[in-house]
């Protein structure tokens, strides 16, 4: 049964989807995601493993669905901006195509963190790989080209998600970045009222439970600007070690502007 956080950002994320005006085919598979029972149990329990077993950050369906959200806000500005995804400059697809493709990679990314966090891109693909292929055969029924594109797209995003690898698609550099923006200190507050003694994932935790809140705007510059507001020095952590090393490895660097600031201070720009 999903929690009424879960239930929220659905509401939210289909609105923002809506927005768009876009043909049905996006909101078909979006909403199909959402009420796939198989994805909802393999969410939750990546996140037992993530937050009970391995003292991690959640890495389940809430976070999964604010990534989500997150890439499809960031894809949006793009598109605003007039710039072009892979999927569209490569004459394979539309921007629909495109978001569908981030949608995909957004929701299913951390389904390897049921095995443990080693390698668990390699194992979200495994996972994820079954599930595409479903909800592609229903939404692109009678384009196999499609689906082959749009589920190898998906897992590229998936597969670069941590930024240890280099991806070559602006929609896997996309799922990077919306990856590392959720990283406010909701993400921490479970694992760290579990805690019992110090283990590996506390240095994110603490850090996490620093940031306030992370903006994602238009920009004046760049396409995409990222505000990050912090409650004390501790967030810097996550922004420099990880939403940093996030985005520098990222197809879509170029595009964003980023500013961290720690209470009332006046903000650092990064980007």
């Amino acid at each position: 049964m999903k929690s009424p956080k879960e239930l929220s950002i659905d509401i939210t994320l289909i609105d923002l989807v809506e927005s768009y005006n876009l043909s049905v085919n996006v909101m078909k598979c979006l909403k199909i995601l959402l009420a796939n029972e198989d994805l909802q149990a393999q969410q939750e329990y990546a996140n037992t493993v993530s937050i009970v077993r391995l003292g991690f950050n959640d890495h389940g369906p809430v976070h999964m669905r604010i990534v989500t959200y997150n890439a499809v806000l960031m894809l949006g500005l793009l598109k605003k901006a007039g710039i072009k995804t892979n999927i569209e400059k490569d004459g394979c697809g539309d921007f629909e195509d495109s978001l569908i493709t981030v949608i995909l990679s957004a929701m299913m990314h951390d389904l390897g963190m049921q095995m443990g966090r080693d390698k668990h891109e390699e194992h979200s693909i495994i996972l994820a790989r079954p599930v595409i292929e479903r909800i592609l055969d229903q939404v692109y029924h009678d384009n196999l080209q499609k689906r082959i594109i749009i589920s190898a797209a998906a897992l590229e995003g998936i597969a670069g998600h941590m930024g240890t690898i280099n991806v070559s698609s602006l929609e896997a550099g996309i799922i990077q970045v919306a990856d590392g923006c959720d990283m406010t200190k909701g993400r921490a507050r479970i694992p760290i009222s579990l805690a019992h003694s110090t283990r590996m994932g506390h240095i994110h935790q603490y850090s996490a439970n620093s940031i306030e809140e992370v903006k994602i705007t238009e920009g004046k510059e760049k396409p995409i600007r990222i505000d990050i507001s912090m409650s004390n020095e501790a967030g810097i952590f996550q922004v420099e070690e990880v939403l940093m090393h996030k985005i520098s490895g990222s197809t879509a660097k170029q595009h964003i502007e980023l500013y961290a600031k720690v209470r009332n201070d006046e903000a650092r720009r990064y980007l």
